[in-house]
């Protein structure tokens, strides 16, 4: 099963997060991870005291930005776990995406997770700062619908590649695979692949006029059957991944829509009434069928559930660790 050591909560002032927070507890214990809960302070617009610094964890707090008194009560929720489990308070100020990426880099945090703003100017479900994190955040980031379910019932996991350059996208989708099969067997939810593509060179093939409808279609066919091997790869390293006892548990389905990512997969989401979409949000550019920035980017901007989004090998985030 995949296991996070060290989880670092955000906390979202203007969210209801009493089911957030149980989540968030929950995994902790589930993992016996250490669980951390920061607090980012916008700067304020008088100047700062000397004792308060411009950026980063307030004064009395440890090198590492956790503070070593007692842990602060946000929600009861967190107040009865305090009993029994490692948590750490932390405050900082600054812009709230750039210094939770400071805290993952400084204290080696494997998971984000964070209340979904839903700024009440917007339908849209993820604010500025989600988007922010969800873009340069260089560990997994969970950013959770407010008043989300005690459990997941229904977890969509979207890969994408190339058939013919397999092994450029396969850690990046093993670490979807594995995350979202995680989840599904430990809240007892039914798990979901999707995979778009598109048969990229139909409208060209049929412009020269010299090709006949019959031979686009056998073009058509045959790309379809490439990325539903590429596919049924993903399935093969996940029973080998689980075990034929848990995968057979397991029973993932899979969907092969035809068409651009960012206008099928949103509408599967809504028609499974998935409540977790597992994805990738960046990728190298230049390869084609990569989910890269826009694309995950547009596909994030039109689901209403909750997202934990994934960064390929090698993901370099442009925020610093301040000296």
């Amino acid at each position: 099963m995949k296991r996070f050591k060290k989880i670092l909560y955000v906390n979202e002032s203007t969210a209801d997060q009493k089911s957030t927070m149980a989540h968030a507890v929950a995994l902790a214990e589930s993992n016996q991870a250490e669980l951390a809960v920061l607090t980012v302070v916008r700067r304020p617009a008088t100047a700062l005291t000397p004792k308060q610094p411009a950026s980063g964890s307030r004064d009395g707090e440890t090198a590492g930005g956790l503070s070593d008194a007692p842990c602060q009560v946000i929600d009861p929720t967190l107040e009865a776990a305090c009993r029994h489990l490692n948590i750490r308070m932390d405050e900082r100020v600054g812009k709230t995406a750039n210094e939770v990426i400071r805290a993952v880099l400084t204290n080696r945090y494997d998971l984000v997770i964070k209340p979904a703003e839903n700024p009440s100017w917007t339908q849209k479900l993820f604010g500025g700062d989600d988007m922010d994190l969800l873009r340069k955040c260089p560990c997994p980031v969970w950013i959770m619908k407010p008043q989300e379910k005690s459990s997941y019932r229904q977890v969509l996991a979207a890969v994408d590649f190339d058939p013919k350059h397999l092994s450029v996208s396969a850690e990046l989708n093993r670490e979807i695979v594995q995350l979202s099969a995680s989840l599904a067997l430990s809240d007892f939810a039914t798990l979901h692949f999707v995979h778009a593509w598109e048969g990229f060179a139909a409208s060209t093939i049929l412009s020269r006029g010299d090709v006949s409808l019959t031979g686009v279609a056998s073009y058509v066919e045959q790309e379809q059957e490439q990325h539903r091997i590429g596919l049924q790869q993903l399935a093969e390293e996940l029973r080998q991944w689980l075990g034929e006892k848990a995968y057979g548990y397991l029973s993932p389905r899979f969907h092969l829509p035809k068409g651009p990512a960012r206008k099928v997969i949103p509408p599967l989401a809504a028609e499974l009434g998935a409540d977790l979409v597992v994805m990738g949000t960046v990728a190298r550019a230049g390869i084609s069928g990569l989910l890269i920035g826009n694309t995950a980017e547009a596909i994030i901007d039109q689901l209403s559930c909750s997202v934990l989004a994934v960064k390929p090998p090698g993901f370099k985030t442009s925020v610093k660790v301040r000296a």
